[in-house]
């Protein structure tokens, strides 16, 4: 058991002796007024002031003076000009940072990297928590797009250090919050909670969505002390006189990966936050040990820039209303509708047959409506990973896989799907001493009865008395021929990492690799590194390695999870594939179609915030095959919609070698837009060509590559 180290340094505001305000430098030389964010010095403050919607401006001031509250106030106007309201008075900016040590599991390629880690806990071993100290040396001033950034140095916490930076972006009614910090230190595992804290501030009561559903506020009593919240969404709101300000961190990002989505509470308000002697504020949090076997933490290598981010919304509303003007920016926890598409997520270890097996009476389990209401319509299982008897000869097995088809029969209508499927780790992999071959998902476009015996003599397909037909799969060549038969499809699931550690790479010449039923692999974001603009970069680069060694593969999302329920925090581990569908498969009717679309690339991958409603090379979808005859550039079309303002977008694409990147900077978007990008990218001698986009909140989309003939 870990012991949690607390540095009592309360909101520790330093300054060189003697040190006045007017010395404290602001550095305005790459900040353009044309970005839509006025920001001026205005005697010892730095004001910030930006419209948030048509008729609305925000106003932020940061108090330069050392002893003082970083943040002077966080207000409303009413017009460019018209003096502001102020929500919050006097509150620092506060991060309390966790520190513990990175350590990896034996059984690794030798080559992989320490960083490229699920099996880790590093609240076992000691670790420690700091809170942030910001001397007020420097104060830069830069902008992009449509955004400007104030930052403030030094800021330091242990052996990490950098700055404080403000971001606002013309347009938005968020103040993006981040403590950008580096160490020296190798090895190093952190989390962070963040916080306003101040006292007599303007807060008079906090308001928030209960894991039931239902409103709840509490008056601000400033001498409660520090509580967490489990709450739904990820938000509190601070109601003030004139409005509110609600906390709100990255949704995806913030959640490292988990086995469990259950909810820890993650945000929190009182004093005397993480056991530290500081005044009352609210924020979000982190807890360093959940209670599960593997909770890695997010990396922080040395020499990287974390950014420990948080958003705070203004609105002239009341907390109730400013809780849903938040959620407009996760599409309300939903996957949002898209004409000529189904929403198709993977790899959830539910327990459907046992559970239902142990049951006297039938009921709908919850996660089925968390789904619906989330606006998933299919659910691929990945059952018996540890509950039931996967691998027993047939009399346990049989009646198993009958009760997980009934289940997933019952339990499917006209809008949801819920898929039977299975996590295997046999047959179709390369075992050596100190090397797992590597675990896989299976998807079948129907229910297929298969055991994983067979032994000398007994028939490849057998007869049951009451399930009919049955496979008998003892061997690779047994496990192929059952996929090719059936038109099922496999893939690796979380390759490069946890037990899938060496695959696919180690088998990628192998028979079963190569065939057209093997899709590729899974992708999640996993592991985690605040220091990335995008999630999942394991998976990314595992779709263009892949590509480049000449074969269709794609990699679908997936999620990778146990058993949930509609308290637990889904949506922060959530991803999923849109896939081009006029319609959801029926139960009865099989799932062939949607099988079909999986294995030629018809889909895109996204955490649901930014949708790519079409993706065009030359008038060729994912999946699809572009002839290029000659030609070095042909039209790109990527049609876009997004709720956080967008940051990049990047067309990747290879020629059997190498991987290009050409980045495409969406600084000058605003929130909640609509937009086609239209542009002709370099393809000569490229095999492939894929798409991304990625936003503030580092949440993101990408599609499948459209392959690429006649470049060379």
């Amino acid at each position: 058991m870990g012991i949690r180290f607390c540095c009592i340094l309360g909101v520790v505001v330093c300054a060189l002796a003697g040190k006045s305000a007017a010395q404290v430098a602001v550095d305005p030389t790459h900040y353009s007024e044309g970005c839509g964010v006025q920001v001026r010095q205005v005697e010892e403050s730095v004001v910030v002031r930006w419209p948030t919607d048509e008729t609305m401006y925000g106003e932020l001031v940061l108090d330069l003076r050392v002893d003082r509250p970083l943040i002077k106030q966080l207000g409303l106007a009413e017009g460019e000009s018209a003096p502001s309201t102020p929500l919050l008075l006097s509150v620092e900016p506060t991060v309390f940072l966790t520190v513990g040590t990175r350590e990896a599991p034996p059984g690794r390629p030798p080559q992989m990297s320490i960083w490229n880690v699920f099996f880790d806990k590093p609240a076992s071993r000691p670790y420690r928590t700091y809170t942030s100290r910001l001397a007020r040396r420097r104060v830069t001033v830069s902008s992009s797009g449509r955004r400007a950034t104030v930052s403030v140095s030094e800021l330091t916490m242990g052996s990490f250090s950098g700055e404080l930076a403000f971001t606002c972006y013309a347009g938005c009614p968020l103040v993006h919050v981040e403590a950008v910090l580096s160490t020296t230190e190798d090895r190093r595992a952190i989390l962070y909670d963040t916080a306003l804290i101040g006292q007599g501030a303007g807060w008079r009561r906090f308001v928030w969505h209960t894991t039931e559903g239902r409103v709840e506020a509490c008056l601000a009593d400033e001498q409660a002390l520090d509580r967490p919240l489990a709450v739904r969404h990820r938000m509190l709101a601070a109601e003030c006189e004139h409005g509110s300000v609600v906390c709100l961190p990255p949704p995806h990002q913030y959640q490292f990966p988990r086995d469990w989505t259950d909810n820890l509470g993650f945000v929190w308000l009182g004093r005397g936050h993480a056991g530290q002697d500081v005044p009352f504020g609210f924020g979000v949090r982190q807890v360093p040990d959940g209670g599960r076997a593997f909770e890695p933490w997010f990396n922080a290598p040395p020499g990287t820039k974390q950014r420990l981010g948080v958003f705070y919304l203004l609105s002239a509303s009341g907390g109730e209303q400013a809780l849903e003007e938040g959620l407009r920016f996760t599409r309300g926890d939903r996957f949002a509708p898209l004409p000529g598409h189904i929403t198709f997520t993977s790899h959830y270890h539910m327990a459907v047959a046992v559970t239902a097996m142990e049951q006297k009476a039938q009921t709908v389990p919850e996660f089925v409506n968390v789904f619906k209401q989330m606006g998933v319509n299919a659910v691929h299982l990945a059952d018996f990973h540890g509950d039931g008897h996967q691998k027993d000869p047939g009399p346990l097995r049989l009646p198993e896989l009958e009760m997980l088809f009934r289940e997933c029969a019952r339990l499917s209508d006209e809008e949801f799907l819920l898929i039977p499927g299975e996590e295997v780790n046999e047959f179709l992999g390369l075992p050596a001493e100190g090397r797992h071959p590597g675990h896989w998902m299976s998807l079948f476009p129907r229910p297929v009865y298969w055991v994983m015996q067979r032994r000398p003599g007994e028939p490849f397909i057998d007869e049951h008395p009451l399930y009919g037909p049955f496979y008998r799969v003892g061997s690779r060549e047994d496990m192929i021929e059952l996929v090719r038969r059936e038109q099922a499809l496999v893939w690796a699931a979380h390759p490069r990492i946890k037990a899938s550690s060496w695959t696919p790479d180690v088998f990628r010449h192998e028979d079963f690799y190569l065939a057209d039923f093997w899709v590729g692999g899974a992708w999640k974001a996993m592991p985690a590194d605040l220091s990335r603009e995008r999630l999942g970069e394991r998976a990314l680069d595992l779709l263009d390695d892949m590509a480049n060694w000449g074969q269709k593969k794609y990699v679908l999302g997936e999620v990778d999870v146990f058993k949930i329920d509609h308290t637990h925090e889904l949506f922060g581990h959530m991803n999923v594939n849109y896939v081009r569908l006029e319609r959801l498969p029926n139960y009865y009717e099989g799932w062939q179609s949607l099988v079909d679309a999986l294995q030629h690339g018809r889909f895109f991958v996204t955490t649901g915030e930014v949708l790519i409603g079409q993706f065009t090379v030359d008038g060729r979808q994912s999946g699809e095959t572009v002839e290029l005859a000659g030609r070095d550039r042909v039209e790109l079309r990527a049609t876009l919609e997004w709720t956080f303002p967008l940051k990049f977008a990047e067309v990747i694409s290879g020629d059997g070698q190498r991987v290009y990147r050409e980045r495409i900077d969406l600084a000058d978007s605003g929130p909640f837009g609509r937009r086609t990008l239209v542009f002709r990218p370099t393809l000569a001698g490229r095999t492939w060509v894929r798409f991304e986009v990625w936003d503030v909140a580092a949440n993101g989309a990408f599609t499948q590559p459209v392959w690429i003939t006649g470049g060379k």
